[in-house]
């Protein structure tokens, strides 16, 4: 037949109808698209379509009535014109009316067009080698297939995302209970642990509901500063050490003995749990000092963390600010932005999870943010952060001086 009809059988037009079979007027793609393929991202991105479940089901089972698995390609017949009642069949007994309902939303998105015949039966014909059939057209989904596959692909990505997001805000929650049992536990003359509890409980309420992103987002940003405010009860020695500017924390360190190891660790072993570790002198090769400047940091109170303060780590270290989304206020946001920083800086996830276990995870952290400083300079970060593992590991490390050589590079 040399005239495609574009008007449906006794059925009204509208610009949304011309519009498909306009389309459906083009060249198919040379490939074709495998059918089953096609189905299984329209019903990912279904949503993004308007399209409901049932219309779904109407869809696979006119696609069903098609013999090939690919549509489009040597084949451009992609017309099937099967009847009311044997549609209701594929659909387990689905009533007519509704069937059509869901046929006439997909004809109205676009993704079956109608190829009436003069008197609105559903039939196909042969004349000599030309086949005429009339029926539904399922070439849209040949040709909208790559913009399924790109909508499905964005449908995934953003359930990815919701679905890290709740996982957060979850473990969020149930670090913020914690930290308010053990808060009260340990300072219970503060009043606001309660506060802090209700807000877990709050948070684990809601998450008992279907929330949306944004939602879950202002969970989130909640959770946080309540999270912040309690390691500051808990812990205000972090705090206060942040609170000085980099201006304040900032000292004249002149040293005269110029070396080329300022930046090597200390290679002498630690005494043991609660002795300083003090940095590693400047000296020349043929006089040693005994009576070195004592230069301990204060202790902050857990053995595990790096005998230095965080407030001079981050005054020595300012590079790896550019890769922070929030400011560095404990050492667990160190430890995260250690975890950013690493595969940038070509350190293997073998070589970081060993450091964090001979190092522990705090100080593990400042290296990578003191090798940042100097990393133009060093070869393998890999290989230079596996050395001083080894050192670690049989306790002739410390991070001291590293931070103390940044300090003194960045005075000069």
């Amino acid at each position: 037949m040399d005239y495609t009809p574009v008007t449906p059988f006794r059925r009204t037009v509208d610009a949304t109808i011309l519009k498909h079979q306009a389309a459906a007027q083009q060249d198919l793609p040379p490939t074709g698209a495998n059918k089953w393929e096609a189905l299984r991202e329209l019903a990912a991105a279904r949503v993004a379509f308007g399209l409901s479940d049932r219309d779904m089901s109407v869809l696979q089972a006119l696609v069903s009535f098609h013999s090939g698995t690919i549509l489009g390609g040597n084949d451009d017949n992609l017309i099937v014109h099967p009847s009311n009642k044997a549609i209701c069949e594929r659909l387990n007994g689905m009533p007519c009316s509704t069937m059509r309902r869901h046929l006439g939303n997909l004809v109205q998105i676009g993704f079956v067009v109608r190829r009436d015949s003069p008197n609105g039966k559903r039939y196909a014909r042969r004349y000599g080698d030309d086949k005429i059939a009339f029926g539904f057209d399922l070439s849209p989904l040949v040709r909208r297939f790559q913009e399924v596959c790109e909508a499905a692909e964005a449908v995934r990505a953003a359930e990815e995302r919701y679905k890290r997001l709740r996982t957060t805000v979850s473990l969020m929650r149930r670090d913020l209970a914690g930290l308010a049992e053990y808060g009260h536990a340990q300072r219970p003359d503060l009043g606001v642990w309660d506060r802090f509890s209700d807000i877990a409980v709050l948070a684990a309420r809601d998450l008992r509901r279907k929330l949306d992103m944004a939602e879950l987002k202002r969970i989130e940003g909640d959770l946080c500063l309540a999270l912040n405010e309690a390691r500051d009860r808990i812990d205000p020695s972090e705090t206060e050490e942040m609170s000085t500017s980099g201006d304040d924390i900032e000292q004249h360190y002149q040293n005269s003995n110029k070396d080329s190891y300022d930046f090597e660790p200390c290679l002498e072993k630690a005494k043991g749990a609660g002795d300083a570790l003090v940095p590693t002198p400047s000296a020349t090769k043929d006089t040693e000092r005994d009576d070195e400047e004592d230069l301990e940091p204060p202790d902050i109170g857990d053995d595990k963390l790096p005998n230095i303060p965080l407030g001079l780590v981050l005054a020595a270290c300012r590079e790896f600010r550019t890769y922070c989304e929030s400011p560095v206020r404990h050492w667990h946001d160190l430890v995260r932005v250690a975890d950013i920083l690493r595969p940038m800086m070509g350190i293997s996830p073998s070589a970081w999870d060993d450091a964090k276990r001979h190092m522990g995870p705090e100080e593990a952290a400042v290296v990578v943010v003191a090798m940042l400083e100097r990393f133009a300079e060093i070869q393998s970060p890999g290989g230079y952060l596996r050395s001083l593992t080894d050192k670690a590991a049989v306790g002739a490390f410390s991070c001291g001086p590293m931070v103390m050589a940044l300090m003194r590079r960045g005075a000069a």
